[in-house]
């Protein structure tokens, strides 16, 4: 039996009761939140292995909800909405969302999600156990403390941001796809959009390079990818 527990915000009470249900046949321990404040009072008493949560909440709204909670944990979130729009989509990813599915959905293909970012965030937090810190010219990447010092000053990464520029950095000047990208960082590109990986990559470029329109550390190589110049 499964024992990671997964916390559900969703106010559609049918919703609720079916990915509860899916989640509970694949072996997950469930919570359920019906709004964002009681979401994040369930938060405060503990953090769970993931959250499930919905984009339109009473109270506090599914991007608040996730700025808040990033603030204070990288724990996965995956993300339902109703919005087809891509910029509801890369505003729930910019906040820190690791995952979003659109309503209607099949909750097969929730549990599915659920098990590859499960899966991916122990192989992450594997992998950071034997890395050791990568430090260049002026830019210190710390796996352990998930830190990044650009020239002595500190940084604030999102959790998908920081994995973009290690996962680049650990092979310098080795060109990723974006697909590879979604691979490796979000653990498969079947469901989420490749424009995800560039919007990823032009905020780590308003973070660590100095000109941002000139970069020279997180480089396009263009009809391909992207690759990190050590």
């Amino acid at each position: 039996m499964n024992e990671k527990y997964i916390l559900i915000v969703e106010d559609e009470p049918s919703i609720a009761e079916v990915v509860g249900l899916y989640l509970q046949r694949a072996g997950y321990s469930i919570q359920t939140a019906a709004d964002g404040k009681q979401a994040m009072n369930l938060l405060e008493r503990g953090i769970p292995d993931l959250v499930v949560m919905d984009l339109m909440l009473p109270e506090i709204d599914g991007l608040s909800l996730t700025r808040w909670l990033r603030e204070r944990s990288d724990v996965p979130v995956i993300m339902l909405t109703a919005r087809r729009e891509e910029i509801d989509r890369i505003a729930g990813l910019e906040m820190g969302a690791d995952d979003y599915v659109i309503k209607p959905f099949s909750p097969q293909e929730l549990v599915s999600r659920v098990r590859a970012v499960l899966r991916r965030t122990k192989r992450e937090q594997a992998e950071v156990e034997a890395e050791r810190a990568l430090e260049f010219e002026g830019l210190l990447i710390d796996p352990r403390s998930r830190t990044v010092t650009v020239a002595a000053s500190l940084v604030e990464l999102t959790a998908k941001e920081f994995d973009v520029l290690y996962l680049l950095a650990r092979h310098p000047r080795q060109v990723f796809t974006r697909e590879q990208l979604l691979e490796r960082v979000w653990g498969g590109a079947e469901y989420i959009d490749a424009g995800t990986v560039t919007v990823h990559v032009r905020r780590l470029r308003e973070k660590i390079e100095r000109d941002p329109s000139k970069p020279v550390r997180l480089l396009t190589v263009w009809g391909v990818g992207y690759k990190f110049e050590p």
